[in-house]
């Protein structure tokens, strides 16, 4: 079983280089290309100081949002502050910068989050949350997304809820990228449980339960 699981997460992640490529090269390389194209077109062609200030502000807008994606590229693929500030940070930031892009409310409570788990278990919990939270915000229509955070001595436990319009679990599962087949086998080699509950009107629910080593919460509970 847990063989499979690894042979799943290699998958996962190909797949994901294959994702990330095509981004690359369809989007992000593409409207550079754009971009280059304007500025020579505007060097030709600008009839006035008008024209000229006009196409900048354009070329600047444009720049700006790629800037806002390559971010979100990187961030999708590693979490600075996930490894030097630990998973309450980093999902902190995270959860702010999708509100930001997309224009929703991503309500975020974090309780008890210490920032000495094991990297393994913060960077497990923080790629669900990751997932959740895009498919929530892109798939579900809610224009609020809560989020729990929680820890105790035993357990890492996160919730991800929005009140949209919900999807056929199964199909779901049935998907291929770093989704949530892929999510449920990282969180499984970590030996935690993925639940997911949804329902039309009602929403999505997304749980997350991680144990803690029991050397870490011995750890803990001496210091």
């Amino acid at each position: 079983m847990r063989a499979t699981a690894r042979r799943k997460l290699i998958e996962a992640r190909e797949e994901e280089r294959t994702w990330l490529a095509r981004e690359l090269h369809d989007d992000i390389a593409q409207r550079i290309v754009l971009i280059q194209m304007s500025l020579r077109h505007l060097n030709d062609a600008a009839t006035s100081l008008m024209d000229l200030r006009g196409g900048i502000g354009n070329a600047t807008q444009k720049l700006s949002h790629l800037n806002v994606d390559i971010h979100r590229l990187s961030h999708r693929l590693h979490s600075s502050k996930l490894e030097l500030l630990g998973l309450s940070a980093a999902a902190t930031d995270y959860c702010r910068e999708v509100a930001e892009q997309h224009t929703v409310q991503v309500e975020l409570r974090a309780r008890n989050a210490p920032r000495d788990l094991s990297p393994a278990i913060a960077l497990a919990v923080f790629r669900v949350l990751q997932e959740a939270v895009q498919n929530a915000v892109k798939h579900s229509g809610s224009r609020r997304v809560d989020v729990l955070l929680n820890h105790s001595s035993s357990e890492v436990h996160l919730t991800v809820h929005d009140s949209g319009r919900g999807f056929d679990t199964a199909e779901a599962m049935k998907g291929r990228g770093l989704g949530l087949t892929s999510i449920r086998e990282r969180i499984a080699l970590v030996g935690g449980i993925l639940s997911i509950e949804s329902r039309a009107v009602l929403g999505t629910t997304i749980n997350v339960r991680v144990p803690l080593r029991s050397d870490m919460r011995s750890a803990q509970q001496a210091g």
